[in-house]
């Protein structure tokens, strides 16, 4: 199992030297990758008091790509896992440029994760549909990938048109890895067809179980092996027990789990301080 961090967003402020020394910190023991969430546009709720959304105005957000980037610089060997780009909301090519980008910067080290959204603020302000999101994803999926592998293309589909281009320079890996968050149905099925992995963030219990059940039987349908798909749980390591974190893990490995990430954003830690001790704690606890 390869373990990684959630990079905590909402909680670690603007200072570059920080964010610098996070990456390296997370680099030097010896975790697997850095994994950051993505939201463009936060809702203001002072005209919204039946919003229900996870997030607004109040939590900050570093755009993932200029945020990989300056972590490509400043580290050698961490993976960079968008954990999930809303990808319906942004433009197709442009999301391919730059998670080239940062594949090529950071030497081939880019894992991109995708996911629809649920934030109709965001789709609106980017002027994107928020209706079809889910269908229009899997378009998006083919498309990415045809660019990554290609000089040039040609791609005439429901939503998206390219006559004769590509992007230059194209990225290291070929295509980049694409794992898909979300939990409906629709999404199980649309990873067992096009993902190379899931982000199943729950607990390991009986629901879970039924829905990796799910997801196996949709990759079987599909005609690929199931062990091509990996799966990434999330731990909140500053709640509970350490009996029950080990456990989790424990749980989790037994349900074929390839990649664990560490979560400290919203555990209670104050700083950047806090939060960097938090991921040496469980780096010793976990044995990373």
């Amino acid at each position: 199992m390869k373990i990684g961090v959630v990079f905590p967003q909402t909680e670690f402020g603007n200072d570059p030297v920080a964010i610098r020394e996070y990456a390296q910190t997370v680099e030097e023991l010896g975790f697997n990758h850095i994994l950051a969430y993505d939201h463009v546009l936060s809702a203001d709720l002072t005209s919204r008091p039946d919003w229900k959304g996870s997030y607004s105005l109040a939590d900050p957000f570093h755009e993932v790509f200029v945020l990989f980037g300056f972590m490509a610089a400043v580290t050698k060997r961490v993976e960079l896992v968008t954990g999930v780009v809303i990808l319906p909301q942004r433009q197709t090519a442009l999301v391919a440029k730059q998670a080239a980008e940062v594949d090529i910067l950071s030497g081939g080290r880019m894992r991109l994760g995708i996911g629809v959204g649920w934030n109709d603020v965001e789709y609106h302000g980017l002027d994107k549909p928020f209706s079809n999101r889910g269908k229009r994803s899997e378009e998006q999926i083919a498309l990415l990938r045809a660019l990554w592998t290609n000089e040039s293309i040609t791609f005439d589909g429901q939503w998206e048109q390219i006559d004769r281009a590509g992007i230059t320079p194209l990225p290291i890996q070929r295509p980049i890895p694409i794992w898909i968050g979300g939990y409906a149905d629709e999404t199980l099925r649309r990873c067992a067809r096009l993902g190379d992995g899931w982000f199943p963030w729950r607990q390991p219990d009986d629901a879970m179980q039924r829905m990796l059940e799910s997801l196996r039987r949709y990759t079987e349908e599909a005609g690929r092996d199931f062990s091509d798909i990996g799966l990434e749980p999330r731990l909140d390591i500053g709640k509970g027990t350490s009996a029950e974190r080990e456990s989790f893990v424990r749980n989790w490995q037994e349900l074929g789990a390839t990649h664990l990430c560490l979560g400290t954003m919203g555990n209670g830690y104050a700083s950047p301080a806090d939060h960097l001790a938090a991921i040496e704690r469980a780096a010793k606890e976990l044995g990373v």
